[in-house]
């Protein structure tokens, strides 16, 4: 959808992931979701030299925000916000086994960087979510892939995760298998050196 704001949006790689007008925050009237969906975000991430992306993301969205006139926050700063909730109210992706947002067209490959709080609405109309896909996969392979059993649909064993990756597997290289054997948009698969990049910052974050 082409419109100003989400076009400045593009111009800063991010991908305007979804967007609804909140009930109940005071003096926030319109909520856009922006994060990563293709290759541009994490493409411009490496030109800028790379480094710790959290950090990353605010130096780049802290000014975005302020030329359009929003309050930006982030899903790794506390207070948490509800993202996911976010993400259901602007009809952008279900709940996936895995307990991660799972996009009826970018499937488990995206994530929520910022979001953009707005003092105005827009006339930008509501996504829909679509039909769960989840529910009409076919023995969900997503729950029997990985290696160590760290899913069941309803937890998810960090720790049997973070001991795995530590070791001698391929993990690490390759990426999630769980993650891997989702069927829903398989063509915006992370490139490996992302892949690589996301599982080295988690396995820094979960020493043993």
């Amino acid at each position: 959808m082409e419109h100003p704001i989400l076009n400045r949006i593009r111009q800063e790689s991010f991908a305007p992931l979804g967007w609804f007008e909140p009930k109940g925050m005071d003096d926030t009237r319109f909520v856009i979701l922006i994060g990563n969906a293709g290759p541009d975000m994490f493409r411009r991430f490496t030109r800028d030299g790379g480094g710790v992306m959290d950090d990353w993301t605010r130096r780049v969205v802290a000014p975005l925000a302020d030329d359009l006139g929003a309050r930006a926050v982030y899903p790794f700063e506390k207070p948490y916000q509800p993202f996911q909730q976010w993400a259901r109210a602007a009809g952008v992706g279900h709940q996936s086994p895995l307990g991660l947002n799972v996009h009826n067209t970018y499937g488990l490959w995206h994530a929520f960087r910022a979001a953009l709080l707005f003092p105005v609405a827009f006339d930008l109309p509501r996504a829909s979510a679509g039909a769960h896909p989840c529910e009409t996969c076919e023995g969900k392979p997503c729950l029997h892939a990985c290696p160590v059993s760290a899913f069941d649909g309803t937890h998810y064993d960090v720790e049997a995760c973070a001991t795995h990756i530590h070791g001698d597997n391929t993990c690490m290289e390759n990426g999630c298998k769980a993650r891997l054997a989702c069927p829903v948009g398989v063509r915006y698969r992370y490139q490996p050196a992302q892949i690589q990049f996301h599982m080295k910052a988690f396995k820094d974050a979960h020493p043993i």
